[in-house]
């Protein structure tokens, strides 16, 4: 069962680039955050867009767009805040998370 929680938070600016990629693809507008091993600094975010969301996953909504994040990574990013970036460095999801210790100039990647 998925469960509605403030664990993590998606700001009005990543809700609508996520509704706008969503309706150019034709998909529901639900991006889903997860948390994988690897990357610079030992953790990476991984980003893409899911048909719903799954059993167990936590679920935050933001002007209709919903941001899922599976058990394992809400660990890893409970706390954390889903914003979308465009500036001269380029145009990207970006996460501040508190449970980050150190971090990586790509932004991407993190420890804890």
């Amino acid at each position: 069962m998925a469960t509605l929680a403030s664990d993590v938070t998606l700001t009005p600016a990543a809700a609508a680039r996520v509704a706008a990629i969503a309706e150019r693809q034709g998909k529901p507008a639900i991006l889903r955050l997860s948390v994988e091993g690897g990357g610079c600094s030992g953790f990476q975010y991984k980003f893409g867009l899911a048909d719903a969301p799954e059993a167990g996953d936590t679920i935050a909504e933001t002007d209709g767009v919903r941001l899922v994040v599976d058990d394992m990574s809400l660990d890893l990013v409970r706390g954390s805040a889903v914003d979308f970036v465009d500036n001269l460095g380029g145009a990207h999801f970006a996460v501040t998370n508190p449970n980050a210790a150190s971090g990586c100039g790509c932004g991407t990647s993190f420890s804890v």
